[in-house]
């Protein structure tokens, strides 16, 4: 299940962030405010999934294969076919 969930992250991110914000608990706690999420949301998906991914899984401490993640999470969300990744 978790690969599924991986495969369908880099696929459908906006889609992904959707079923994981109405259908568990999994960004409870991670942000303080709505605003941070709602401008990954729409800016910077992949980014939110992996920043979300070390809060929950490693308890938000930042090594570095974390830090390797969100380089690689920020590399896809501003690449050129990000856009035609989702469509």
């Amino acid at each position: 299940m978790p690969c599924l969930l991986a495969l369908l992250a880099l696929a459908l991110p906006r889609v992904t962030i959707a079923l994981l914000w109405f259908l568990s608990t999994w960004f409870h706690g991670v942000f303080d405010s709505w605003l941070l999420p709602v401008l990954g949301f729409i800016f910077a998906p992949v980014t939110l999934l992996w920043y979300s991914a070390v809060h929950n899984w490693w308890g938000g401490v930042w090594g570095p294969w974390q830090i390797a993640g969100l380089v690689v999470a920020i590399l896809l969300d501003l690449s050129p076919s990000a856009g035609k990744r989702g469509k």
